[in-house]
């Protein structure tokens, strides 16, 4: 089996990480691990599999995260992501929600141990790519050491060998899911220690990173770093990472992203995309730059409504190269 790099990771995030998300972020990393937006296992079995499932070839390497507590019906979905061309299949044991909760799979999942080591078995059995799981550190009251590594002992006898955590518990009840992301705080430290106990296991740390520097220090203590809500805000940064992670040498411009960009979209708009449907992931490819505002209200004004028009989608070449000379006057 071909060894994933998960060294750097873009969080799967519901609403963001859909495919033309990640098409997106390929044009500016090649390196990165992309994870998928969460999928339920009845959705990926009962849905339209096309879809919910299909990606273009370009996104790889990539992983199919999936919200579940049946082992059945795990095994069956593991099986359709390897059949799809999936890298990994990762099951969430992060996500908080009161709607996740009550199909139960996500971080209430941590209570029980012993239905999740049986679901990754299970997993495991069905599929010939790697399972992996995406945990907090706690739950409500529990943000224990020794039920954290013992909860990680547990899925790693059922054949898991990849744990992504997020350094944060998870507040059951009381938080929305957008508070669990800044409430609870981080424990970066607990990570560190799951990993000293575990040398022999892949061990990801996540949870409010989104410096090169804070990647490179949390690099010397954990397997890989896998970023969030940042690289959302500021997917240029991937060029950074891509820079001073990877040694990559020779890296796009934002003109040429936009530029490669509008040719998919082009080509999607033919099939049926709605414009807005990939733009609205693009907000922020001018963050912090010179004429960043100019590129949003264009978005704003031409391209974010249900019904906007490819035509004006061409226009926008002309605010990217603005933006870009305006960027080579102030450096």
């Amino acid at each position: 089996m071909q060894k994933i790099n998960r060294k750097i990771s873009v969080a799967p995030m519901m609403d963001c990480t859909d495919r033309h998300e990640r098409y997106f972020l390929r044009l500016m990393s090649k390196n990165v691990m992309l994870y998928s937006e969460m999928v339920a296992t009845k959705s990926a079995i009962h849905g339209d599999k096309k879809k919910i499932l299909y990606f273009s070839p370009e996104e790889k390497p990539l992983a199919l995260q999936v919200g579940g507590s049946n082992k059945l019906e795990l095994a069956e979905v593991s099986k359709i992501a390897e059949d799809f061309g999936y890298d990994e299949i990762n099951i969430n044991l992060g996500c908080p929600s009161k709607k996740v909760q009550k199909n139960m799979f996500g971080a209430c999942l941590m209570k029980e141990p012993n239905l999740v080591a049986e679901c990754i078995n299970a997993m495991v059995n069905a599929c010939n790519i790697p399972v992996t799981a995406k945990t907090r550190i706690g739950f409500d009251n529990i943000e224990d050491f020794e039920y954290l590594n013992n909860f990680i002992h547990k899925m790693n006898s059922a054949g898991c060998k990849t744990f992504i955590l997020h350094a944060r518990k998870a507040i059951l009840t009381g938080l929305s899911p957008k508070q669990n992301l800044n409430i609870p705080k981080l424990n970066y430290n607990m990570v560190y220690k799951i990993k000293e106990q575990n040398p022999d296991l892949e061990i990801i740390i996540n949870g409010g990173i989104s410096r090169i520097n804070e990647i490179n220090n949390h690099l010397n203590f954990c397997d890989g770093v896998m970023i969030g809500r940042s690289i959302y805000q500021n997917p240029y940064s991937l060029v950074e990472i891509e820079k001073e992670i990877f040694g990559t040498k020779e890296n796009p411009t934002r003109e040429e992203v936009a530029a490669k960009l509008l040719e998919y979209l082009e080509k999607e708009v033919k099939l049926g995309t709605k414009v807005n449907h990939i733009m609205r992931h693009t907000v922020g490819l001018y963050h912090g730059q010179v004429g960043s505002k100019d590129w949003k209200r264009y978005l704003s004004d031409n391209m974010m409504a249900r019904d906007s028009d490819f035509q004006k989608a061409k226009h926008i070449m002309t605010i990217v190269q603005n933006n870009e000379k305006a960027i080579l006057t102030h450096v």
